[in-house]
């Protein structure tokens, strides 16, 4: 008989949330957690960088502090002190999860896991063998090379490594553009480093509607950020100290140098080792494949967070640890709406969005509608002298359905969980329009948004489509 219901492999994001919603249900739980539990996201991701990103807005706002009526002088910045903050932030909050742990009575095992058949968990060096009803594999993602890349931890680096940095470096080359990439670009840049970012793609942050990132650009410009799109790395050498990153733009070849080279174009799955071969658990390019519900092809085993391959954002692997576990206590959760999840990029101006880009909505055949609201426009962004950016609606024009929702901004990142709520919620024009919203406050640009595109619009002015009625 097994000693456990469910035994999770990760104590991340994903594996914490799945034992205490488990241990919530009368499940008999254990977490097996090689490193620090809460994961890459509260060690080394998620959240000391946000620590990080916080310190360089601080900076950001005192350098034009003088259009408030500050005056400061002999404005420094110690990076050192920056770093040793955020630790101190990521182990408060690993400690918390620990206390949750406990207080919810799941068994929390140090080492390695190897599962030794569907129903038997080995880990080293203890030299354990734990016996469960069910195992759910939450063991992450590793940070990606380029072929023929090293990265060895301390010319290439990686966020890692970024977030133990102490030394502010001259000069960074960063490769990809993505989240990781644009918010190190942004961090090193407010501290003073002379920052290159380099995408393979069009654009930077490429995933997000093309207008959002064409604005984005158009920022990093003003702040210094140099930025190189449909870009491939040739090849990185080190150089008297230095590294030198070869590039080809557009056909053409270059070569930069730079102090540290970092690299973000991506995360593989964290599944070689756990003896998934040996009993047949399906992958794809190294990624656990999954139904709705979490289960692989192997009975009794599931996969949640970014060993999956699906969005690798957090809170995505918040919900799939509550469907597995749900589903393992006999329950019938509804499957994870990866669409609808929100995605956010902490830069400045900030960057969130959920749904389809205009696009995206387009490809699919929908009468697309759009609305765009400018921040500049907004009583509470004006004041605050935060007046970059807008919020951006997608719907269907046929029935008012909300599609996405798109918003490069001042707290983008808290202001997308309305739309996100609308979008879950199958949620029409009608729905946002009729729900005051209180003045002056930055939501309301949602709202000002969502008339636009219904030909509304009060307090910005746009002509109509033709055919539309105001």
């Amino acid at each position: 008989m097994a000693n456990h219901d469910v035994v999770i492999i990760g104590g991340g994001p994903g594996g914490y949330v799945a034992a205490i919603r488990a241990a919530q249900l009368g499940l008999n739980a254990a977490v097996i957690e090689k490193d620090r539990l809460g994961g890459v996201c509260l060690n080394w991701g998620c959240i000391p960088t946000k620590a990080l990103l916080f310190g360089a807005d601080l900076l950001g706002l005192f350098r034009r502090s003088e259009q408030f009526g500050i005056v400061h002088a002999d404005l420094r910045a110690d990076l050192s002190r920056a770093i040793d903050r955020s630790r101190e932030v990521a182990e408060r909050m690993v400690k918390g999860v620990e206390f949750l742990l406990r207080k919810n009575r799941v068994t929390v095992v140090p080492g390695t896991a190897v599962l030794k058949s569907r129903n038997e968990v080995a880990v080293e060096p203890m030299q354990q063998v734990l016996s469960a009803e069910n195992v759910i594999i939450a063991t992450g993602g590793v940070a990606r090379s380029l072929p023929g890349v090293e990265i060895d931890g301390n010319a290439v680096i990686t966020s890692r490594e970024a977030l133990e940095l102490r030394r502010l470096p001259a000069s960074i080359v960063i490769v990809g553009g993505g989240p990781i990439g644009v918010e190190f670009g942004y961090l090193y840049r407010m501290y003073g480093s002379e920052v290159t970012l380099i995408e393979m793609l069009d654009h930077l942050l490429p995933s997000e509607d093309e207008e959002v990132s064409a604005l984005l650009e158009r920022s990093f410009k003003q702040q210094g950020i140099r930025y190189l799109t449909r870009a491939g790395v040739q090849g990185i050498r080190p150089a008297k100290g230095k590294v030198r990153v070869g590039v080809n733009v557009d056909g053409r070849d270059s070569e930069l140098e730079a102090e540290k080279v970092l690299m973000a174009v991506g995360v593989a799955a964290n599944s070689d080792g756990l003896g998934l071969e040996a009993l047949g658990v399906g992958r794809e390019n190294g990624f656990i494949k999954v139904d709705g519900a979490m289960r692989t092809n192997v009975p009794g085993i599931y996969a949640i967070g970014d060993v999956t391959g699906k969005p690798m954002l957090a809170h995505v692997a918040f919900e799939q640890g509550v469907v597995a576990a749900e589903r393992i206590a006999g329950l019938e959760p509804p499957e994870p709406e990866y669409e609808t999840m929100p995605r956010c990029t902490y830069c400045q101006p900030q960057v969130a969005s959920c749904g389809l880009t205009e696009a995206q909505a387009r490809e699919r055949g929908y009468d697309v509608r759009t609305g765009r609201f400018p921040f500049r426009a907004n009583g509470k962004a004006a004041a605050a002298g935060a007046d970059q950016g807008f919020v951006k609606v997608v719907m269907d024009a046929d029935h008012g359905r909300l599609l996405g929702f798109h918003i490069i901004g001042p707290e983008a990142t808290e202001l997308i969980a309305e739309a996100t709520l609308g979008l879950r919620a199958e949620g029409t024009a009608d729905d946002v329009i009729s729900t005051a919203h209180a003045h002056p406050t930055l939501s309301e640009t949602i709202k000002e948004a969502t008339l636009l595109a219904e030909g509304k619009g009060i307090h910005f002015f746009s002509e109509p489509a033709r055919g539309e009625q105001r």
